[in-house]
């Protein structure tokens, strides 16, 4: 670049600045420009400083039919409770009507919302301590069509009352259960006792078990002399059968004998009877004599026959006494292993008590330390059910606080979405400007593209200071948080600088088609950039653009300059945002040196239809 180029450059500089104030006209058309996208700024802002806490002018209907139950003796009416707490709170403008009144209201959009308390709501809620729970229910009406932001509004309303009642729900059922504590802690307590007890009693038992194994192993003793005195029976008995078949055999022997004699004197009487004639014989002892003779073989006949039967009862019981030998071995026998198993029984008496003795030890060990784990519990739940039940319940409503530490606190809503609407209308700014004073092509006049790009490009920026510094006055009178002020000032003149920058050279270099191209990036990056909300909740198109924007990244600027600045975060910002306005410069000078001819032909193209 020649000297001459360099004082085209400048005689194009002397030339723009010379018409800003040759008219006064175009001296204010200029102020305009210049003021024009602080306002958007600041009216945005302004707009949005608290939001959340005018809303206690909008109308929220309440209707309370609750026609109350009781509990626990006490009536209550959680319908009229929940009036009282919404009096109280200053969030909406609640308005208390009847049913109808509501329902008519938010149809023809008087209201924007309301909530229906219904008849049972008390009577539901006390179920729940019941066998029977019913839940409660609230209807809440809302008129969508009216406002899309009152409708979200108008959620957090419904939501204050649902969290409100379900607070009183809970510190009814809690109340309701710490009266059941009493009740279950003087329970542990008797049963502490009784456990107690039960382990002296099984202690007990045990000592009565080993006794009774004692008498049971002596029993055994005994068991076995009767058994050893059996068996010597038995042995005696089987000798004596020895001699009652000794003695049977001789009794059948004398008998034998007896017979034969019986039968000799019975024959010698018969022969004499035959011998001599009974009528011959005279009376005498003679006579006394054939008839004893007579009447001695009837009489050993007798006793041959007595003979005999000895003889026969000695033979039976000479078997009888056998098989009594015999039942005698086995009752000896069976005294045997009676012996033997009543050993076995002794011991296992023995082993069972000592079992017996181990487990109720055990068992009364384990009764008595469960006593004492629920005496300790009830002395703990003693402590517990003696807080006095006011500052218990105000603990149940609310159980939980929620500590809140912010970082990098902003004290209003306004300042938090500041770095957003300042840095769009930074570009809103920049594009008015290049719409208001179109850049200049080359075609026509003595200077090359070169020369009238870089010769108008300082008025430009000139614009885009003192649109930035007009932003940043308003942002101060506003009371806009600032957290380090040189450091957002040099940002936000910055990202003023470099988006005229940018915005100049597309429309310098391409003319209209330029102005489309920022128009339609503009409306891209106002949901592109996670200026208000999160880029993670967005369609994932505009979350493939976002690191792609340059608003992204002037908008990250502005936010760590104003609201804290984390180092790591904005020095990658101001370096890519340098680079983006550095390669447009470089691209937009290389475009309008080979489009600048295109360019006007076609602008006068659009200017003939008479439309442009």
């Amino acid at each position: 670049m020649g000297s001459k180029d360099i004082g085209n450059i400048v005689e194009i500089m002397k030339n723009d600045f010379k018409s800003a104030f040759s008219n006064p006209i175009v001296t204010l058309v200029l102020i305009g420009i210049i003021i024009l996208p602080s306002l958007y700024a600041l009216l945005n802002i302004q707009a949005c400083w608290d939001p959340y806490g005018n809303t206690g002018n909008v109308e929220f209907a309440i209707a309370n039919l609750d026609n109350g139950s009781s509990f626990d003796g006490t009536n209550i009416n959680v319908g009229n409770e929940l009036v009282k707490d919404l009096k109280k709170n200053d969030k909406f403008k609640w308005t208390f009507v009847t049913e109808d009144e509501l329902r008519k209201g938010v149809h023809s959009g008087k209201y924007y919302a309301g909530i229906v308390i219904p008849k049972n709501l008390s009577e539901n809620i006390v179920s729940i301590t019941g066998d029977d729970p019913k839940q409660a229910e609230l209807e809440y009406v809302v008129n969508v069509k009216s406002n899309p932001v009152a409708t979200k509004l108008t959620d957090t309303g419904a939501n204050t009352v649902y969290t409100t009642l379900n607070a009183k729900i809970v510190q009814i059922i809690n109340l309701a259960a710490y009266g059941k504590l009493g009740e279950l802690q003087e329970g542990l307590a008797a049963g502490a006792s009784q456990l107690a007890g039960g382990g002296t009693q099984l202690q007990a038992g045990a000592a009565q078990v080993s006794s009774g194994a004692g008498q049971v192993s002596s029993g055994v003793g005994q068991v076995q002399d009767g058994a050893s005195q059996v068996k010597s029976g038995a042995s005696q008995v089987q000798q004596g059968v020895g001699d009652v078949k000794s003695g049977a055999s001789q009794v059948q022997q004398g008998s034998s004998a007896v017979q034969q004699g019986a039968s000799q004197v019975q024959q010698g009487s018969e022969e004499l009877d035959s011998a001599v004639d009974p009528s011959l014989i005279p009376d005498g002892p003679v006579k006394d004599y054939v008839e004893g003779t007579s009447e001695l073989a009837k009489g050993s006949g007798k006793v041959a026959n007595g003979a005999s039967q000895v003889a026969g009862g000695a033979s039976d019981l000479a078997d009888g006494s056998v098989q009594l030998a015999e039942g005698s071995g086995k009752v000896a026998g069976g005294a045997s292993d009676l012996a033997d198993g009543s050993v076995q029984l002794a011991e296992g008496s023995l082993s069972l008590a000592a079992g017996a003795e181990l487990l109720g030890n055990a068992a009364a060990q384990a009764l008595f330390t469960a006593a004492g784990s629920l005496g300790a519990t009830a002395d703990q739940l003693s402590a517990i059910t003696g807080i006095n039940e006011t500052i218990l319940g105000d603990y149940f409503f609310s159980p939980v606080k929620l500590d809140r530490n912010e970082v990098f606190s902003v004290p209003d809503y306004g300042s938090n979405v500041a770095p957003f609407y300042i840095v769009l209308s930074m570009w809103v700014g920049a594009l008015i400007t290049c719409v208001m004073m179109e850049p200049k092509s080359s075609i026509g006049t003595k200077y090359s593209p070169f020369e009238m790009y870089s010769g108008k490009l300082l008025i430009y920026v000139v614009m885009s200071i003192l649109q930035a510094c007009v932003t940043l006055i308003g942002a101060y009178l506003l009371g806009v948080h600032v957290d380090n002020y040189p450091l957002f000032i040099f940002s936000a003149i910055l990202v003023s600088v470099v988006f005229m920058v940018l915005i100049y050279s597309v429309i310098s270099a391409i003319g209209t088609v330029g102005k489309g191209a920022i128009v339609v990036l503009l409306v891209l990056q106002i949901s592109a950039t996670g200026g208000i909300y999160p880029i993670e909740i967005m369609h994932k198109f505009f979350q493939v653009l976002y690191p792609y924007m340059p608003m992204t990244y002037a908008i990250k600027l502005i936010r760590e300059a104003q609201l804290g600045v984390v180092w790591s975060n904005y020095w990658p910002a101001l370096i890519i945002l340098l680079a983006i306005g550095i390669v447009t410069v470089i691209v937009a000078v290389a475009i309008k040196e080979k489009a600048d001819k295109p360019s006007k032909y076609f602008e006068e193209k659009l200017e003939e239809s008479g439309l442009f």
